[in-house]
């Protein structure tokens, strides 16, 4: 067995270069005559802008330009359009919106872009960004998507003919579920909330824009997840000039979630103030700023509706909600409200359906996708309304999903939102997630926590979304020593690709593991690539490479025939061998490939060098999980601690189980975050961001988290040659709604029946306060 190969723990090959300090991000990038931008952010969530001097900066020492709306239109310089809408899907028309790189006349939210100045030094950039005089003239603002939608809400566009909707969403069929829910023995309901999220990757955004008057092109390099999608944005939309002339590098990348999968108005501004400076322009966000103009994720408010007959079995859904877009929409913003809404029913054979939802305009920073992109908000939702149900019904929760949950015969399965399944045992993952977390065991423990004065709850819940979506091209090259380059169109940044894909290739084609060198996310060496997002790389780039290694083996094939004086249909490739069938004749691939750099001796037809490129596209896979964890509360305080957390994840087939298991603890985690800590808060008058530093937003630390057992119950996928599903964002998808669950669980004692998240201390000390003093006035708690 190739030790390093496929489903091989392999350690990372990435991580002693990150761990010296030897990575190689945008920051650490520094050009000759480099000067240095900072941008003037809106200090208003809702103005107009009557006028504005910027001649005080443009007069300070070590100022080179300041640029504002106004020279934006000058120098023809285009806005930022969303990179799709329902519309372009088939979908309702919606209006759209062109996010100006500078703001001229108007600004929506505070952390707007209104001027960016340019300077020898970042200080000196930053002082003289104080000197720019803004008169604005303050207009009402709205906060939130269910104030947006009123009649009399603040509007922020004039002409938007719906007033703060930019377009609604449906799916499903509204009579089969009305019909169902008239028959239905029990309906439960709730509404929920998904607040508003930042994402604080570990490196903020970066980008050094470089201006090259010689040939009229340009250089980016950016802290992005999708170079090529950035240059497409960035060459036709705002510049207008073919994509050839802009070079996009994103080398290293502290994590990106999904927030740095977009084009914002820095990558604009560093290239045009190059182009106006003639000389190179870094600008680095600060954390203040990354809270401040980052896209955000959630902000989402949902009311579902579930019925279910007299044995429990669920007949019907529905649910309606409003789904913030803030400021403007904002690149791929649609897509969370879509997948939202179409993975409502998540794992459970509901026939009839019907989800809708309105995207709204709000005065709060652009949202997008943040990882998970709207499988979170359905999947707490839907297990939300499970929980409900068993407790209405008396049924177990955990017999009542048995239940209803879709079961594996019958796959290929469509759901009433029209998603089809491959693959999946749902009730095997539960099992073995029972079994895991020792289910039975928890009176014990729960009776221990007692014994201590702690509350102590228990939660499980079930996951399903979609990985891997659009079409990618992978390609391999051979040097002339037998080395072999992957030439990646997706784009890793913190995901291990330069592993994972290195033991690919060195099981497919018997290449020495160290031999193997990774390319990526610079668009003069990497002809196309779509990025990494939507767990896709692992599909997408994984087929796609496969198909490079096939075409590999059939072109060296040819050679290996001439080299040992065969018949191309007489030799068989297995274990990185070249034989001439019956014999022991062989050849390795590596001894072929450093063939066809001879300098002389062979056919025309070989050509020099040995390449091949692979392309993949393909329905999606769906990757699921069965999680449970613990909690103890602390009655005095509130105080909220994870205790266990179990994890099954059917992930079709790990391709690295080491690095498998990193990123199922990673989405969990910061699922953890939205459930107990995170949270985005914009005063509501204002619209001023209250948790604008880590002070204030905070996220879980190592000492907030338990230990996480974590397993596989893989069912390969169907779908796709290799038999993968995603696993980049499955943990975050699966755990809010688990948290939340166990939190109460431990308050429902109290007659607590509902909390919303992020269940902070001080929001369960309130609700069991709460809950306190409607048992004394002999009332109800909620």
């Amino acid at each position: 067995m190739n030790k390093f190969g496929i489903g091989q723990p392999v350690r990372r090959v990435e991580d002693t270069r990150f761990l010296t300090g030897r990575g190689r991000y945008v920051d650490d990038i520094n050009l000759p005559l480099q000067a240095y931008g900072v941008v003037l952010l809106s200090p208003h969530a809702h103005a107009r802008i009557r006028g504005i001097d910027t001649s005080r900066a443009a007069a300070a020492p070590g100022v080179l330009c300041v640029l504002a709306g106004a020279d934006a239109a000058r120098d023809k310089i285009g806005g930022l359009p969303p990179e799709f809408m329902p519309e372009d899907m088939g979908g309702p028309k919606g209006y759209r919106t062109q996010r100006p790189v500078l703001c001229a006349d108007r600004v929506r939210f505070v952390g707007d872009r209104v001027a960016f100045v340019v300077a020898e030094t970042q200080e000196q950039a930053r002082d003289a960004a104080e000197l720019i005089e803004v008169d604005y003239e303050v207009l009402p603002a709205v906060l939130t998507p269910e104030e947006a939608v009123k009649p009399d809400a603040p509007r922020l566009f004039d002409d938007c003919p719906t007033g703060n909707v930019s377009f609604a969403l449906m799916f499903g069929n509204k009579e089969a579920t009305d019909a169902a829910f008239a028959t239905a023995k029990h309906v439960v309901s709730l509404r929920v909330e998904n607040h508003r999220l930042s994402a604080n990757s570990i490196e903020p955004r970066v980008c050094l824009g470089a201006y090259d008057a010689s040939d009229d092109s340009y250089t980016l390099h950016t802290s992005s997840q999708n170079p090529h999608g950035a240059r497409h944005m960035l060459s036709h939309a705002v510049f207008h000039i073919p994509e050839s002339k802009l070079r996009l590098v994103s080398p290293d990348v502290g994590g990106g979630f999904g927030m740095k999968g977009d084009t914002y108005p820095e990558d604009a501004l560093v290239l045009w103030a190059s182009r106006r400076c003639g000389r190179p322009v870094k600008w680095v966000s600060t954390r203040s700023e990354a809270l401040l103009g980052d896209n955000h994720g959630r902000d989402q408010v949902m009311q579902g509706e579930l019925a279910l007959d007299a044995n429990g079995k669920f007949l019907a859904l529905r649910s309606q909600g409003s789904s913030a877009l803030g400021a403007y929409v904002s690149g791929a913003a649609t897509a969370p409200i879509m997948f939202c809404l179409l993975y409502i029913p998540s794992v459970y054979n509901i026939k009839a359906a019907h989800v809708m939802t309105r995207a709204v305009f709000t005065n709060a920073a652009p949202m997008g996708p943040y990882r998970g992109a709207g499988r979170p908000e359905a999947i707490y939702l839907m297990e939300r309304l499970v929980e409900k149900a068993a407790r209405v019904t008396g049924i177990d929760a955990i017999e009542l999903r048995r239940r209803n949950y879709i079961p594996s015969e019958a796959m290929p399965y469509t759901t009433a939102t029209g998603n089809v399944y491959d693959s999946g045992d749902f009730v095997g993952s539960m099992d073995k997630c029972l079994e895991l977390a020792d289910w039975k065991g928890f009176e014990a423990r729960r009776a221990a926590s007692q014994r201590k004065g702690r509350l102590r709850g228990r939660g499980l819940g079930y996951f399903i979304e979609p990985g891997g979506i659009f079409n990618d091209r992978m390609e391999l090259r051979f040097d002339p020593g037998g080395a072999v380059s992957i030439v990646a169109g997706t784009h890793s940044h913190g995901q291990g690709h330069a592993t994972v894909y290195a033991q690919m290739v060195s099981d497919w084609l018997g290449v020495p593991f160290e031999q193997i060198r990774f390319v990526q996310g610079d668009t003069d060496q990497v002809p196309f690539g779509r990025g990494t997002y939507a767990a896709r790389s692992s599909m997408v780039g994984g087929c796609a490479l496969k198909n490079a290694a096939d075409a590999i083996v059939e072109k060296a094939r040819l050679m290996a025939a001439h080299l040992m004086e065969a018949a191309p249909a007489d030799v068989e490739f297995k274990d990185g061998q070249f034989r001439i069938a019956g014999t022991d004749r062989q050849m390795p691939l590596v001894d072929v490939a450093k063939a066809f750099y001879r300098p002389m001796g062979l056919p025309k037809q070989f050509g020099l060098g040995l390449d091949a490129a692979g392309s993949y596209e393909g329905p999606p896979n769906f990757p699921n999980g069965c999680h449970a964890c613990e909690v103890e509360i602390d009655p005095e305080t509130g105080a909220v601690t994870l205790q266990k957390y179990a994890a099954i994840d059917d992930v079709g087939r790990a391709l690295n189980p080491m690095i498998c298991e990193g990123q199922i603890v990673g989405g969990v985690v910061q699922g953890i975050g939205q459930a107990l800590l995170e949270q985005v808060v914009y005063d509501p008058e204002s619209g001023q961001l209250l948790s604008g530093s880590f002070s204030d937003y905070t996220m879980p630390r190592a000492d907030d988290l338990p230990h996480f057992d974590l397993e596989f119950h893989d069912v390969p996928a169907t779908s796709n040659p290799l038999g993968v599903k995603g696993v980049g964002e499955g943990g975050a998808v699966g755990s809010p709604a688990v948290v939340i669950a166990a939190v109460l669980d431990a308050l429902r004692p109290l007659g607590i029946e509902h909390i919303e998240m992020p269940a902070t201390p001080l929001r369960v000390w309130e609700t069991m306060q709460q809950a306190k003093a409607a048992r004394a006035a002999g009332g109800e708690a909620t």
